[in-house]
């Protein structure tokens, strides 16, 4: 969702429903150390969201590296943006980009035949060991570099989800998919050698067991399907431990995997990392069973153990932290405490777990969020993509 801050609405909030547990808000009450993009200036002035080295429009992938570069997915402005080292001032710009002739311009494939430097809403960034990999979402591919860009516009070395770097139709162009096809593919992870990609206009997970080193390399196992050619809700059935609705973002901690099915308004949790296509997962948050999929549980209001379509995610110290998107915060569950329908302890971006409202319901702050899609994080440091504020966060943990 990407909104302007030209039509901020204004709503007579509700009363709440009581939740009893008591919210840890793990976050710097001070807000964000430094912002991004965004849509104002610190004299509260208006921004434009017009293509620079500097703005933002509707960022919805980002990740920090351990040594602190920052990738940021500027999905509006079809491009990724790189800082070389993580930012310590406001409105720093990007050192490099990919997908665009220069800062200044924008477009869909740069305006120009698909290749291996071009983006069409890129939604999900993963970086580790080198190995920089991209979610290009409507191109229906994944892009990988062998070792992180050194100039704008490197071309990526490998293709995955297309035969080639000129093709771009979902699914190859096949009513039905394949292990070695995408179709909107938006959330991506490496972990522990591992590709992760959320498949979500097939419904499902794919994994890759090494970095793909060759072009239209087969997936080696799917979750949320039963096999490779299926591309139903929920598997095709009621919503249970097997199929999802709409994934989206990944985490990874030792052998646990975690995978956000923001269509079911849940994020599904493996113990331990699956090795066969279609295993259920053993238990979910944001529900209290595998049948359910309401979001907020039918409830208006949220609460410590209800989500609505939550979308990132991001283990971070102790704690697994979910993007709760159309509630507009973020939840902290404890690792320790992970079960079926354990509720959250940590919170930011509201006051309460039983508040929602984009920017709590006024405009955008240092501390208040508008559908963040996407978190990362590199030591005290949390960044979120604050989408609907056209903006990137970088937070720091609370003392």
């Amino acid at each position: 969702m990407i909104t302007s801050a030209a039509t901020i609405r204004l709503h007579r909030p509700r009363a709440k429903m009581r939740d009893n547990h008591v919210p840890r808000h793990f976050l710097s009450a001070n807000g964000a150390r430094v912002i991004l993009g965004g849509e104002a200036t610190a004299e509260g002035l208006a921004q434009s969201i017009v293509p620079s080295a500097h703005t933002l429009f509707g960022p919805r992938g980002v990740c920090l590296d351990d040594n602190g570069r920052l990738f940021v997915c500027d999905s509006g402005h079809h491009r990724l943006l790189i800082w070389s080292h993580c930012p310590s001032d406001d409105q720093a710009p990007a050192d490099l980009l990919i997908g665009q002739a220069d800062f200044s311009r924008e477009g869909r494939n740069a305006k120009r035949e698909i290749g291996p430097d071009t983006l069409n809403f890129p939604t999900g960034v993963a970086a580790a060991d080198g190995i920089l990999a991209v979610a290009d979402a409507w191109n229906h591919r994944v892009l990988i570099w062998n070792g992180y860009p050194s100039h704008s516009n490197q071309p990526a070395n490998v293709v995955l989800g297309q035969a080639d770097f000129t093709s771009g139709l979902a699914n190859r162009g096949s009513a039905v998919p394949g292990r070695d096809t995408l179709n909107w593919c938006y959330g991506i992870a490496i972990c522990d050698g591992r590709l992760i990609v959320c498949d979500t206009g097939n419904r499902r997970v794919l994994i890759w067991n090494d970095i793909p080193k060759a072009s239209g390399a087969p997936a080696d196992l799917v979750l949320g399907q039963s096999d490779f050619v299926t591309r139903d809700d929920n598997a095709g059935s009621d919503v249970c431990a097997i199929g999802m609705r709409w994934p989206h973002g990944i985490a990874c901690h030792d052998r646990m995997l975690a995978i956000s099915d923001a269509g079911n308004n849940r994020v599904m949790m493996w113990r331990n990392f699956p090795e066969l296509s279609g295993t259920p997962c053993d238990f979910v948050l944001g529900q209290d069973d595998f049948a359910r999929a309401d979001h907020n549980r039918s409830m208006y209001d949220p609460s410590s153990s209800a989500m609505s379509m939550p979308y990132g995610l991001v283990v971070w110290d102790d704690q697994l932290v979910v993007c709760d998107t159309a509630n507009s915060r973020l939840l902290g569950f404890d690792l320790q405490e992970l079960a079926m329908d354990a509720p959250a302890t940590g919170l930011a971006a509201q006051h309460s777990f039983a508040d929602k409202g984009d920017n709590r319901w006024r405009a955008a702050c240092r501390d208040s969020l508008c559908w963040p899609y996407a978190a990362s994080a590199c030591g005290k440091t949390l960044a979120i993509a604050d989408t609907g504020n056209n903006r990137i966060l970088l937070w720091e943990k609370a003392p």
